[in-house]
Order: structure tokens, then sequence, then C-alpha cells
């Protein structure tokens, strides 16, 4: 990366934060479901945090300052949430299903084996819509860590017409940020019972967010 191409990610960085935190700082948000991520936290067990790619409007914002691992796409897309929550405390691990990602493979390994926190996107960061891809329930599956869903909707909605349909909130809306039950992964599963886990968690994601849905119709 250039020199000039450092300067202008920078002030991406500086300047997406500062208006996303204007942005979201201007809602009402009301949390459900967090006791038990919190317990699991709080006993030091190893968490990874799902969210479809549609709903990650919120995540820089929210899980801030907590010195969680996102795995965040290699490619310029990704560049943008990159460079805004490395200025929130996160920290970056480029990579995806897309691209080479061996080296952030082990790196998240390393992390829940020592107790943190991942964010993984099991839908992107291209999609299909909605389809878990293998990789993070094999990553739970080999630390042991607890896989828990996360989702938003709002009073206020703008979804893009974009592959995922895109969630994005009004400044001074109301929002409900909703977790969902932690899942533990038998490290015993085989191929054709991981296919299958992936499409029940498919599942549970998708009712996450018509759950959360229902507390604005």
């Amino acid at each position: 990366m250039s020199l000039r191409e450092k300067i202008k990610w920078k002030l991406v960085g500086v300047i997406g934060k500062f208006v996303l935190w204007l942005w979201a700082s201007s809602t009402r948000i009301k949390v459900v479901g967090e006791e038990r991520y919190q317990k699991l936290r709080e006993e030091g067990k190893p968490v990874i945090i799902l969210v479809w790619h549609s709903r990650i409007f919120i995540v820089p914002y929210f899980f801030r300052q907590r010195g969680i691992l996102p795995l965040i796409s290699p490619s310029k897309d990704g560049e943008i949430p990159a460079q805004i929550m490395s200025r929130w405390g996160y920290r970056i691990l480029r990579g995806s299903s897309s691209h080479v990602i061996k080296s952030a493979w082990n790196t998240m390994k390393k992390e829940l084996r020592n107790r943190g926190e991942v964010i993984i996107v099991p839908d992107g960061p291209r999609g299909p819509n909605r389809r878990f891809k293998l990789g993070g329930l094999k990553l739970a599956q080999d630390t042991g860590a607890y896989l828990v869903p996360f989702t938003f909707s709002t009073s206020k909605k703008i979804v893009l017409k974009s592959w995922d349909q895109f969630l994005m909130f009004y400044p001074f809306s109301r929002i409900v940020a909703l977790y969902g039950d932690p899942i533990a992964v038998s490290p015993n599963l085989k191929a054709d019972e991981l296919e299958r886990e992936c499409l029940r968690l498919e599942h549970v994601l998708n009712q996450l967010d018509d759950e959360v849905n229902k507390f604005f119709t």
C-alpha cells in the first residue's frame, strides 16, 4: 500500500468512526438475551459470535472496546470496517472463505484456546445470502468455543438493494440487539453430521432475525 493510500484509509477510519459513533449514539438500544453470553465470558469460556452479513452494521459500535477479534475480508470492501474497528479496540484479523486464510485460521484457534472471543460472518463476505458456511462450525469443534448467534433490528429501517439486503438504521431510531442461546459443538461430529449442523444453524440464525423483527411489527 502506497503512502497516499495509507493516508486515505487512515482518514476513512477516523472520519468513519466519528460518523458511525454520532449515528449510533443517537439511537436507543435495548439489549435482549445477553445474560447467558455474559455468563460464558465471566467463566472464561471462548466464544464465537455469529452474525449474518446483512446484520453487521451495528457490530463495530455495539461490541467496541472489548478487545474482540473480528474476521474481516482482506478485500477493499473490508478495508472500511477494518479501519473503523481498529480504532475501537478491536484486534483486526483479515481473511475470508474466498481467500487463503491458513494464517488467520491459526490465529483464531490460538485466540479461542486462550479463552478469547471472535466474530465471524458465516455467509460473508459475498454470500450466498444466509447460507451457513462450514468454517465457523469447524472452528468451534476444534477449539471447544461456544457459538453465540447475534442480530439486531430497528424501528426505522434502511434496506439496501445489495446481495444480502443489508440492514441499516436511521439516526434516532429504536434498536433491539438480540443474543441467541449459546451453542456447544461436539468434537466428534463427522462430515455428514457437520453439514446437517450447518443447516440447523442457518435455521437458528434466521429464526433469531424473525424474532428480533417482531419487536417492531
